[in-house]
């Protein structure tokens, strides 16, 4: 989907987006006031979330990704920026207009055991976001939506007597998955939903993912680590690297076309399926052991081509390579390209 930026908020080819991020930062300063330095774990950063499409966050740990999505779902106040939901600004709403959000935005977090009160059974778990937010409704009416939820979710009715203890971690996640269902939320946000789950049980709940998707038109939020998931999971996708998205593509553009030296080393690292030629491995340099951030790009320390001057003392934009595809790259190429640049400039 094309989103166009006119005067006003970014509007998509079906309208009003449902998120929209603009310029946020979140700045933590350790060791003090006014000493100690600052961690830039979002910086300056601005994206659209269509409604019912999937955006995916991809990059290393320690990038961003996590506290992205906290901001969103206003877990956490930015240090400046604005984040638009249903085009109200989630940061300047009042209580009583936050209390309505919260029932729009959910979230299903990494860990499905240590996210699940273990004292509580599934029924209750479930029926948690129905006690604070839908009061009126009878005891017998919130076993009735329990049940139709765990349905929804494929599990079965005595699941609904059980305690985390007692389900596989697949289970727990469908259970974490049904709560976030249970008001009708419009986003979603999955933070590493699958990677703590066995590989054999993740294709079950990403096609699970997708039909809840289709079915309700929710809007996710895909944060991963697993570029193999984003892939099949995500309409568009986001790279971050220390803090700042680096490139933001649809996702066949991004596979078949990536043009940021960081994008290609990630996508490098996927082992090829049977049959496929391998990726052009763009290897990195060392991560720089620092506590400040790097000057110019914030790459160019581990970049094949970051020892040019442009790359040491100018920070590149987000500047557009094509068709809603964007880089922050003062040199954006494909890896073959940059291999060979690499290697001629080296020799």
């Amino acid at each position: 989907m094309t989103v166009a930026y006119e005067s006003g908020l970014p509007k998509t080819a079906e309208g009003d987006p449902l998120v929209v991020v603009e310029n946020l930062s979140r700045h933590f300063r350790l060791g003090g006031r006014t000493s100690g330095r600052v961690v830039h774990a979002v910086d300056d950063v601005s994206l659209v979330l269509p409604r019912g499409e999937t955006l995916g966050l991809v990059g290393e740990s320690g990038s961003g990704k996590s506290t992205l999505a906290r901001l969103l779902l206003r877990l956490d106040r930015p240090t400046s920026g604005k984040v638009h939901f249903d085009a109200k600004d989630v940061f300047a709403v009042s209580s009583r207009e936050l209390r309505r959000l919260r029932r729009e935005m959910q979230i299903v977090f990494q860990d499905p055991y240590a996210s699940l009160n273990k004292r509580k059974t599934v029924e209750q778990i479930v029926a948690f976001p129905l006690l604070v937010h839908d009061r009126k409704l009878s005891r017998k009416q919130r076993a009735a939506r329990v049940a139709e939820l765990l349905e929804l979710v494929g599990l079965r009715p005595a699941h609904a007597a059980a305690y985390p203890r007692q389900l596989s971690g697949g289970q727990c996640q469908r259970v974490s998955i049904a709560r976030a269902l249970a008001l009708n939320p419009s986003l979603v946000v999955l933070d590493e939903a699958v990677s703590a789950v066995d590989v054999s049980i993740q294709a079950q709940i990403l096609n699970l993912l997708r039909d809840l998707q289709e079915r309700f038109s929710l809007t996710y939020l895909f944060v991963t680590h697993d570029l193999a998931v984003v892939r099949y999971m995500a309409d568009t996708i986001a790279v971050m690297y220390l803090g700042r998205i680096v490139e933001l593509a649809p996702r066949d553009a991004l596979f078949n076309s990536p043009k940021h030296p960081y994008t290609h080393a990630l996508l490098s690292s996927i082992p090829p399926a049977p049959g496929v030629e391998p990726r052009t491995e763009v290897v990195l340099r060392e991560a720089p052991v620092s506590d400040t951030l790097p000057a110019g790009c914030r790459f160019h320390p581990r970049c094949p081509l970051g020892h040019r001057s442009l790359c040491q003392t100018a920070d590149p934009p987000l500047q557009a390579v094509g068709d809603g595809h964007t880089v922050a790259c003062h040199f954006p190429q494909s890896a073959e390209s940059l291999v060979a640049e690499a290697a001629q400039e080296s020799a």
